[in-house]
């Protein structure tokens, strides 16, 4: 296959090219590189320096590479950040995405497989969290990605492109080659590994007084090589549906500093600070609907499993990739 990805020098994009070239597709890369690495894209992917927003220009490449299907993971995701800046969410995530469906559109693309999150549904009434439960975001990082599915839903009633829309939880681990190196940091598992290393002084913990057993928030982590698979899995999908990628098990953010320390063997200093605006108590999937439909299995079930992926690559990449 013929596959563009945005956004495919981040965190998981980078490692669903890296997939893809293995199974042997021909994929072209489209990066700002404004959060992305030069150096977290697969050598036999071609990279286009531009801006998803330039209609012209992601024609021309998607002509240019005969791109049949569109995997699209280019978007800011800082939970924090949305609720501090909702404009650039909007802009990024929204005006820019749509000129790149419209685009897609044009262009007869075949399938859109869209980077979506359980940041849709907000505060659950009700877990696992099934993809028939309400969307209520709590933040404008899920109300942007929200209102990207809604454009998907309108552009295949009325032009026919179809779509797929993967409403993943928490992403973590590292693949053989890539791993996450984010500025600023402000996923749990890669901090606690920086004060693991002694990059860090310590963790803060964003709340202990949650209604749940430790007082601390629970997300269910899937691994980002699980992750990736379900986006090729999803390119054979007839139609178009939603989605969602977890492990259908919770753990806390106190569970995931202690799963580190055994890991690791290295003292991890955690510090309780406020909440954070937006943040749900508990987020965990249910998974039942990928998993029979596509047969999607996760083969990383335990923090222990996934932290030592994220460990091994941070060894070898102390410095991220040092760009």
């Amino acid at each position: 296959m013929n596959i563009l990805v945005t956004g495919g020098a981040g965190y998981i994009g980078s490692i669903t090219v890296e997939l893809l070239v293995n199974n042997g597709h021909n994929v072209a890369v489209i990066d700002n590189l404004d959060r992305g690495h030069k150096k977290a894209v697969h050598p036999n992917a071609k990279l286009y320096i531009e801006n998803i927003a330039s209609s012209a220009i992601v024609e021309n490449i998607i002509r240019e590479n005969n791109i049949e299907y569109i995997l699209h993971f280019a978007a800011d995701s800082q939970v924090g950040e949305s609720m501090v800046d909702p404009v650039k969410y909007f802009r990024n995530n929204n005006c820019a995405g749509l000129e790149l469906a419209a685009t897609a559109a044009k262009c007869g693309i075949k399938k859109f497989i869209f980077s979506s999150t359980a940041a849709t549904y907000g505060e659950p009434a009700s877990i696992p969290i099934k993809e028939s439960h309400p969307n209520l975001p709590t933040n404008t990082y899920g109300e942007s990605k929200l209102v990207f599915e809604k454009y998907l839903k309108w552009i295949h009633r009325c032009h026919g492109m179809e779509y797929v829309s993967l409403r993943y939880f928490n992403a973590c681990g590292a693949s053989e080659m890539f791993g996450e190196d984010h500025t600023p940091e402000t996923h749990i598992i890669p901090i606690v590994l920086e004060v693991a290393s002694g990059q860090r002084d310590h963790v803060d913990v964003f709340g202990n007084d949650y209604d749940t057993p430790d007082g601390t928030c629970i997300r269910d982590y899937v691994h980002v090589t699980d992750l990736a698979l379900a986006h090729i899995l999803a390119l054979n999908v007839r139609g178009c549906e939603i989605y969602n990628l977890g492990i259908g098990h919770g753990f806390s953010v106190n569970e995931v500093i202690e799963a580190a320390k055994v890991v690791t063997g290295k003292p991890i200093n955690a510090r309780v600070s406020g909440r954070r605006a937006g943040d749900p108590a508990v987020l965990v999937a249910s998974s039942d609907k990928i998993k029979h439909d596509l047969g999607w299995i996760p083969r990383f079930i335990t923090l222990e499993q996934i932290i030592e992926t994220a460990w091994k690559w941070k060894y070898s990449h102390p410095n991220g990739y040092g760009d």
